[in-house]
């Protein structure tokens, strides 16, 4: 097995890193990650991860290096380890918003494979939409790529020029959704039903809408007709929604976070 290295362990790398154990596909043994403060690392080591504030020494350790800090962040941690990479040895993979493979690949090297990889916080329970891109890598680290996602999820490779899209649609798509089953069940305790149990309801029924699609492979609007009637409760409650923007909203939503996906990170500093 490749030792991994996870450079900057916030949610994502955290995520990513209880994922990848979960499903078998890494002991933690294997994973190794950083973070300015260890001590916010405390219960993954006591798991049996390597945790580590030393991020040159880390990647001298693994063979794969997965870099999730910030996108601010980023400029100053390619600097700090750009003398320890080998392109014979290493494959990066980077998990940062709106920073594009050349970009690493300025910093380390024309020669080193970058894979551009987003997915999304779901990723802790195997359940991410993660899409890929690369314009260097080779047939054979895309596929081992793939593979090491797929056992946490759905992947998708698709142009990089794409990926910023991707981000809106998926990575922060998830807020995107958790927010509208908030309103849901904010809805329910306003007609009635306690707190907890409108947004188990509320919970359930978002899940089992998503399966519908999935599992049938239909579109959404061909389920919507199952449910809806002439003069019904359904498409009355639709129709007030869509009068209120509730389509226009999401939509533009998406929108401006692909355009800000694409604005965090700059070449500065």
């Amino acid at each position: 097995m490749k030792k991994i290295a996870i450079i900057g362990s916030g949610n994502i790398g955290l995520s990513l890193a209880k994922g990848l154990v979960k499903a078998n596909f890494a002991q933690a043994t294997d994973i190794t990650l950083t973070r300015r403060n260890t001590d916010h690392l405390k219960s993954f080591a006591e798991t049996g991860f390597n945790v580590s504030n030393n991020n040159k020494q880390a990647v001298i350790d693994a063979e794969v290096v997965i870099l999730a800090v910030l996108p601010q962040q980023l400029n100053t941690v390619l600097d700090e380890i750009q003398t320890s990479i080998v392109s014979a040895k290493h494959l990066v993979i980077s998990v940062i918003s709106g920073v594009s493979c050349a970009a690493v690949r300025e910093k380390l090297g024309d020669d080193v494979e970058v894979i551009r990889v987003m997915p999304n916080t779901a990723i802790a329970i195997g359940q991410s939409m993660t899409c890929m891109a690369s314009d260097n890598a080779s047939a054979a680290n895309i596929a081992d790529v793939t593979k090491m996602f797929e056992t946490v999820g759905s992947v998708v490779k698709i142009n990089e020029d794409l990926m910023t899209s991707a981000t809106a649609l998926c990575a922060c798509g998830i807020a995107f959704f958790l927010r509208a089953i908030r309103a849901a069940s904010q809805g329910g305790v306003e007609i009635g039903f306690h707190a907890d149990e409108a947004l188990k309801m509320a919970v359930q029924t978002a899940k089992g809408a998503a399966d519908l699609l999935l599992l049938h492979g239909t579109h959404p609007e061909s389920e919507i007709d199952k449910v809806t009637s002439p003069k019904g409760c359904t498409i009355a409650g639709l129709n007030e929604m869509e009068h209120n923007g509730f389509s226009s909203s999401l939509i533009k939503g998406i929108k401006l976070s692909a355009l800000k996906a694409g604005n965090l990170y700059t070449k500065e500093g």
